[in-house]
């Protein structure tokens, strides 16, 4: 019982960081019916940049602002960059560039941040990570509440712009009928580029969230990340932002249950068992929207 409360535990933080960097995969491809394959990539560059103030200052909150600032205007500058012309060229293409975008940046990252003989690069946990017990049983740490308390609070604060604000329903109009939208005075690909700078915001903050449980920060650090998080949105549904909470808890369960049951070599495998299951079951995921939308 003790273990399968830390596994539980354990499952539903990690769970939380996958569900961030679904919600930012599921905000573009609602947008612009694409997946960013180099949002993990996206996401490593503001944890170096949180890293260099975080070193410099010794200040973990004023990197973890200047991640979140960065995640922001970089997702902005990549739609309004690589990808605003990408969205014109054929679906394959699409991906390829995304591929690109992520060897791209990847290179960079080592180019700039060589690594160095006998030293690590590492962020610092913004709390304790320390368990809190219930009698003999380790349930919950600090760490882990934050984790949970920063994706739940992004995932309100989303849900509240997206579907309760004129700007939510304006970039809803971009998204869904852009030629209707824009004879209604609309700027569309002001509100695309919006979308994208929610969507490197919240992988900023995944990225801020799971790097210091990390042993290295490297330009490859995110990418074990993307893949889950890239498997909780299609498990949940790609255009469906409650899907991309409930897929990423699903994959973190299932990947603490079978690292502290099984082995750990099989998590990335469980993960591509659940999500087989479920696309045999619901090939368009979970919480897949109906294709009839109000805006």
């Amino acid at each position: 019982m003790e273990r399968f409360i830390l596994f539980t535990v354990n499952g539903l933080a990690f769970g939380a960081v996958y569900a961030s960097v679904a919600i930012a995969l599921v905000i573009i491809f609602r947008s612009t019916r694409l997946v960013n394959f180099a949002q993990g990539a996206q996401a490593a560059v503001s944890g170096y940049l949180a890293y260099l103030v975080i070193d410099g200052t010794g200040s973990y909150w004023l990197g973890f602002v200047v991640a979140l600032v960065s995640g922001i205007i970089l997702g902005a500058l990549v739609q309004q960059t690589v990808f605003r012309y990408a969205e014109k060229l054929p679906e394959l293409s699409n991906v390829i560039v995304g591929v690109g975008l992520l060897v791209f940046i990847q290179g960079a990252l080592g180019l700039f941040f060589p690594p160095k003989s006998g030293e690590q690069r590492v962020i610092p946990e913004a709390v304790d990570t320390k368990k809190w017990y219930i009698g003999d049983i380790p349930f919950v740490s600090p760490q882990d509440l934050f984790v949970l308390g920063g994706v739940c609070a992004m995932m309100l604060g989303l849900g509240f712009v997206l579907t309760k604000t004129p700007i939510g329903l304006r970039m809803r109009a971009a998204a869904f009928a852009p030629d209707t939208a824009r004879l209604m005075g609309v700027k569309v690909n002001r509100m695309l580029t919006l979308g994208w700078a929610m969507a490197g915001f919240a992988g900023a903050l995944a990225a801020m969230l799971v790097i210091p449980t990390s042993a290295e920060l490297t330009p490859q650090v995110m990418d074990p990340i993307f893949v889950l998080g890239f498997a909780a949105a299609v498990i949940g549904g790609l255009d469906s932002l409650v899907g991309a909470v409930v897929g990423g808890l699903a994959a973190g369960l299932v990947s603490a249950y079978t690292t502290g049951y099984i082995s750990a070599d099989l998590t990335y495998v469980s993960a591509l068992v659940l999500l087989m299951v479920i696309l045999l079951v619901k090939p368009e995921g979970l919480f897949h929207a109906t294709k009839a939308r109000r805006v």
